[in-house]
C-alpha cells in the first residue's frame, strides 16, 4: 500500500471518528429520552440516505479527467482542512469554547422532552443528527477516494470508524465528552491540508521531489506552524484581556 493511500485511509478514519462522536451523542440522547426504536430507525434511515449519496456521486467524479479532479479535490481539501484547523487552533488557544458533548446531550434531551406524542420527533432528531454529521464523512470519502479510485477503500475506513464509535458508545454510554475531539479534529485537518496541497500540486503539473512522501512532509510543516500559532494566540488573548 502506497504512502498516499495509507494517509488517505487514516484521514478518512479519523474524520469519520470525529463526526460520528457527535452523531452518536444525539442518538444516545434520543434513545434515553424517547426510546431506542425511534432512535435506531432514524439512524438506519440516515445511513441509507448517505449510502445512496456515495453510490450516486462517486461514479460521477471518477468520470472527470484525473488532473482536473486532483486540482478540484486538492483545493477543496485544502480549504476544508483550513476551516477545521482554524476552529481547532482557536479552541486550543482558549479563544473558542471546546465542543461539549455532554451539553449537546442535555440540549437534545431537553428539546425532545418538550415534544409530546409518538416518537416522530425522536426519529427526525436521530435522522437529522446522523445525516448532517455524515454528510461531512461522505464528502471526505468521495474527495479523498476519487482521485486514486479508492472510494471502496475509503468507505471501508469510514465504516470502520462508525463501528469503533458505536462500540465505544456502548461502553461509555453518554459520557462522550472524554473523547479528545479537538485533538482529533486538529490531526485530521493537518492531514487534509497536506493531502490537499499534494493533489493541488499534482493537478497543476508539479512533480514533488520525494513523491508521495511529500504528504507526510507537508503535514509536518503544517503541524510546526500550528504548534507555533497556538501559544502566540494564547498569549495575545491574555494581553488583550
Amino acid at each position: 500500500m502506497t504512502t498516499s493511500v495509507s494517509v488517505m485511509l487514516i484521514a478518512v478514519f479519523l474524520a469519520s471518528l470525529v463526526e460520528m462522536v457527535e452523531a452518536l451523542t444525539i442518538v444516545v440522547a434520543v434513545g434515553a429520552s424517547r426510546g431506542w426504536r425511534s432512535a435506531l430507525e432514524g439512524t438506519f434511515a440516515a445511513f441509507a440516505a448517505l449510502g445512496i449519496l456515495v453510490v450516486v456521486m462517486g461514479p460521477t467524479l471518477t468520470k472527470i479527467p484525473l488532473n482536473s479532479l486532483r486540482l478540484f479535490v486538492g483545493l477543496f481539501l485544502l480549504i476544508f482542512g483550513m476551516q477545521w484547523l482554524r476552529k481547532a487552533v482557536l479552541r486550543s488557544a482558549g479563544l473558542k469554547a471546546l465542543h461539549d458533548e455532554d451539553a449537546i446531550y442535555a440540549a437534545t434531551v431537553a428539546s425532545l422532552s418538550a415534544s409530546p406524542g409518538r416518537d416522530t420527533a425522536g426519529f427526525v432528531t436521530s435522522f437529522k443528527g446522523v445525516f448532517l454529521e455524515g454528510i461531512e464523512v461522505v464528502v471526505t470519502v468521495i474527495t479523498l477516494g476519487s482521485p486514486s479510485h479508492r472510494i471502496l477503500l475509503a468507505t471501508g475506513a469510514a465504516v470502520s470508524a462508525v463501528i469503533v464509535v458505536v462500540i465505544v458508545g456502548l461502553v461509555v454510554s453518554r459520557h462522550l465528552s472524554h473523547v479528545p475531539e479537538n485533538g482529533l479534529k486538529m490531526t485530521v485537518s493537518l492531514m487534509l491540508m497536506a493531502y490537499g496541497t499534494f493533489w493541488l500540486g499534482e493537478g497543476l503539473g508539479f512533480h514533488w521531489p520525494n513523491g508521495e512522501a511529500a504528504i507526510l512532509e507537508l503535514a509536518g510543516y503544517y503541524a510546526l506552524a500550528t504548534a507555533s500559532a497556538i501559544p502566540y494566540l494564547r498569549n495575545k488573548a491574555r494581553v488583550s484581556a
